[in-house]
């Protein structure tokens, strides 16, 4: 079961302050049951599913509707004393019975939610008991909310200062990233610079590389002739001197035919002489000026007749 107690002030007499107590069980649109106070006497009544559903049809709302706003005057803890009012008729019958009844103001029309007959209680003290308990409860109830949020409260403050100081890290975070982004600019400003730098030297480097190889090689080939023409003539000469130094040789080895011939043949005399009719053989140690490689220019030298 669920309560719920709450102060009003009638419109028939708002001098007077009643404590109005409602229960229900799961809904409140499967009925209700009210007490009401005013500190001395005590009333109770009841309203059921069936009055509910009457109630709705009788002024054409919707059952759902008419149950909001049965909540809304009698459970909500907000002032809705312009909108929604209660009224509460004396007119006893035998005087144990009152008219309850509640309503909502629109402007310029006000039409009831609802009424019902609230019976005495016989055992006023009892009842005004369990209000002051029920009221002991809200409060209770109020106090651990209230520590709750108290509770919840610092957490939120705590969380707000940790957000202060959050952001204060993000702005110098940024200020940092702003300061770093501007230096970063500056560096790449300056390599970019120097890139081009590098890139206009290359380039000029490239455009004199076919130049100095073109001289290269006009230097190599002027140089590669002169080797050749002077490996020429001096090939020329070297042939001439070697012609000349052939002949030169050859006349002087006839010459030496000559001269040396006449002791040779004075021994070749005294050698046939001593050994008859013998045929003096010539070698070539008789001619120390002859070698293999010499040719033979007179074939009588190598058949020599001492007869002759």
């Amino acid at each position: 079961m669920e309560k719920k107690l709450r102060q009003l002030c009638p419109i028939s007499d708002p001098d007077t302050t009643y404590f109005l107590q409602i229960t229900w069980s799961k809904d409140l649109g499967m009925g209700f049951d009210l007490t009401l106070s005013d500190g001395q006497s005590s009333w109770t009544g009841k309203v059921s599913e069936k009055e509910i559903s009457r109630e709705a049809a009788d002024m054409e709302m919707k059952q759902e509707k008419y149950v909001e706003e049965l909540k809304k005057v009698l459970l909500f803890d907000q002032d809705f004393s312009d909108t929604y009012r209660f009224d509460i008729s004396k007119e006893e019958i035998n005087g144990e019975s009152i008219h309850f009844s509640y309503e909502k103001n629109l402007k310029d029309i006000t039409f009831r939610l609802g009424s019902l007959i609230l019976q005495r209680v016989t055992n006023s003290p009892e009842v005004i008991r369990g209000l002051i308990t029920c009221c002991l409860d809200c409060v209770k109830e109020l106090h651990a909310k209230n520590d709750h949020l108290q509770k919840e409260n610092e957490r939120l403050l705590s969380n707000l200062d940790d957000m202060q100081e959050l952001q204060k890290c993000v702005e110098a975070k940024e200020e940092l990233e702003t300061d770093l982004y501007k230096r970063f600019v500056l560096v790449l400003n300056e390599k970019k610079t120097k890139i081009r730098s590098l890139q206009k030297h290359l380039k000029e480097v490239k455009e004199m590389v076919p130049e100095t190889a073109q001289a290269r090689d006009t230097v190599i080939a002027s140089k590669s002739t002169g080797e050749k023409e002077n490996y020429e003539g001096s090939t020329d000469e070297e042939s001439e001197n070697l012609i000349q130094l052939t002949t030169s040789e050859r006349d002087s080895l006839l010459g030496s035919l000559d001269i040396t011939d006449i002791v040779p043949s004075r021994k070749r005399r005294q050698w046939t002489s001593k050994n008859g009719n013998t045929k003096p053989k010539v070698t070539l140690q008789e001619f120390p000026f002859l070698s293999l490689s010499t040719p033979i220019l007179n074939a009588d030298i190598l058949s020599f007749n001492p007869a002759s």
